[in-house]
């Protein structure tokens, strides 16, 4: 598993790039690192660009995941997430449904300036 994060070059977002497989423990990782880069830089937007990474996870594992660990004070409650995946894979789908479900602003997206439209959103 390999991974980056940067902000981009005109600062409006955090990028989280992944490649490989995914569990709890690897998105917390990221996650914390990334919303730690984002209150340096002032920054409450994210692209996680999951195209090409897969989640392995259980079902309850996902389910703590949002639940549990994403409560973590080190995550910015009130950011603004896009998860960018492959067209063919819903590895990602019960994530994104349990984060709505929690209330938080995470939306999957299959195309980049779809997404990018999103977190440019007031």
């Amino acid at each position: 598993m390999t991974y980056s994060i940067t902000a981009s070059n005109d600062k409006k977002y955090i990028l989280v790039k992944a490649v490989g497989t995914i569990s709890r423990q690897l998105a917390m990782q990221y996650n914390l690192e990334a919303h730690a880069l984002g209150k340096e830089l002032g920054i409450d937007r994210f692209l996680l660009d999951f195209t090409e990474c897969r989640n392995t996870d259980t079902v309850l594992r996902n389910y703590k995941y949002v639940y549990d660990d994403m409560k973590s004070p080190g995550i910015n409650q009130a950011a603004r997430t896009a998860m960018l995946v492959s067209s063919n894979d819903h590895s990602h789908d019960f994530i994104e449904a349990l984060f709505r479900d929690a209330g938080v602003d995470v939306i999957l997206f299959h195309d980049l300036e779809l997404a990018l439209r999103y977190l440019q959103q007031k």
